[in-house]
This record gives structure tokens, C-alpha cells and sequence, in this order.
């Protein structure tokens, strides 16, 4: 008789491990799902970053506004620096 007790703690000891296993799976199937979203996310905000940068660097270009001005310091202080 003890014989069939260490057989179905044997039987759940498989079953719980198979379980634990299934659970681990299936964690690692939606983090890397998750990790795939937050990548292609990712790439798509650089893209549109990427596009708004020239978008901004066009319009300053009509506008007549060099990438060099509005950095550093203001502008009267360049043309006060200068006289």
C-alpha cells in the first residue's frame, strides 16, 4: 500500500512540474508578444521622430532661420556682441 502513495506523489509531482512548465511557457509566449509590441512601438516613434526633425528643419529653411541660430545665446547678444 505505501507503494501506491509514493507512486501518486510521484503522479503529482509530474503534474504539478507540468504545470509549472506550461505556466513558465506561456509567461515567456506574452513577454516576448509584449517585447515584440514595445520594439515595433519603439521603431515606429524613431520613425516619426526622424520626421518630425526634417519637417522642422524644411520649415525653418523657409522661414529663412539657420540650424545654428537660436542655439547658445540669444540673438541681441550676438549683435551687442558684435558692436
Amino acid at each position: 500500500m505505501e507503494k501506491s502513495g509514493g507512486d501518486t506523489d510521484s503522479k503529482s509531482a509530474q503534474d504539478l512540474t507540468a504545470v509549472v512548465q506550461t505556466l513558465l511557457q506561456q509567461m515567456q509566449d506574452k513577454f516576448q508578444t509584449m517585447s515584440d509590441q514595445i520594439i515595433g512601438r519603439i521603431d515606429e516613434m524613431s520613425t516619426r521622430i526622424d520626421d518630425l526633425e526634417k519637417n522642422i528643419a524644411d520649415l525653418m529653411t523657409q522661414a529663412g532661420v539657420e540650424e545654428g541660430e537660436g542655439e547658445g545665446k540669444p540673438k541681441e547678444e550676438d549683435e551687442a556682441a558684435a558692436s
